[in-house]
């Protein structure tokens, strides 16, 4: 990373980030729907108005802060001039859209600088709980500027895992989920969960903010076969996430295998 400009100002994107993340509370009620226009942008996929501004928002003020990087960004549609960009953004401008329409506080602004493939600066602002984390390599993650150390939980049985409460699983203590996956990871990186799974196929952005910050608190992070992440791909996604104690990442991958090749064989292709 000896090649990476000394130049860029990390505090202005986490300022531009926050004031992201303000602009969609304007929007946000809790316990109540958003005052703002919600349709059904693909089967199962929610967006608002909040989504989109946030989303323009984010794109012209990051662009001011490095202007030849490229952008990925999950309200906007792909240009594939950004597999030329040795540096791109990363955005999912509401991750957790179904919880912010809901009037729940599982929602973040999720932004990632990613060099060469890999994320060299992760920024995550959940403003209905005032939670910011960010990450750089080597040098540790935070929340609200204090450090973060992951689960260190050594044993898959007693695990906590953030489900939905009617969930039905043996073995594992089922905490509060968010809607946000990158929320999600992030209760690793707090020790507040052991183990986020997901099997199904996933878009880059859900999870580069994330992945940085979890695997600076120490968690072991993965594709869902155990696999190593890559990000701007010229197709942006990946079969699964898997964020964990570094203990139990090896267990979980084994006996999760079965169920990831039931689901590889039936959806062979990302969608």
């Amino acid at each position: 990373m000896s090649d990476l400009p000394a130049s860029i100002d990390y505090q202005a994107i986490v300022a531009c980030v926050r004031e992201g993340g303000q602009l969609a509370l304007e929007s946000w009620r809790e316990d109540a729907k958003p005052d703002a226009r919600i349709w059904e942008k693909s089967k199962g996929h929610m967006v608002c108005d909040a989504d989109l501004a946030v989303d323009t928002f984010l794109q012209a003020r990051l662009a001011d802060i490095l202007p030849d990087a490229g952008w990925l960004s999950e309200e906007t549609a792909d240009d594939a001039a950004r597999l030329n960009c040795d540096y791109v953004w990363l955005v999912d401008p509401i991750d957790g859209t179904r919880d912010y329409i809901r009037g729940r506080a599982g929602w973040c602004v999720s932004v990632a600088l990613v060099y060469k493939g890999s994320p060299i600066f992760a920024v995550m602002y959940a403003p209905a709980t005032d939670q910011l984390w960010t990450a750089k390599p080597g040098q540790g993650a935070y929340c609200n500027d204090a450090p973060l150390t992951a689960s260190s939980q050594s044993a898959y049985d007693g695990a906590r895992i953030p489900l939905d409460p009617d969930a039905k699983i043996e073995k594992l203590v089922i905490v509060e989920k968010p809607n946000s996956i990158a929320m999600r990871m992030a209760m690793v990186a707090c020790d507040r969960a052991d183990m986020v799974i997901s099997l199904r196929w996933g878009s880059e952005w859900d999870i580069a903010a994330a992945h940085l910050i979890a695997a600076e608190a120490g968690a072991a992070v993965t594709d869902g076969l155990g696999g190593g992440l890559r990000y701007n791909k010229a197709k942006p996604m990946d079969f699964g996430v898997l964020c964990c104690a570094a203990d139990i990442h090896d267990e979980i991958v084994g006996r999760m295998r079965i169920h990831a090749d039931r689901i590889l064989k039936e959806t062979p292709d990302a969608p």
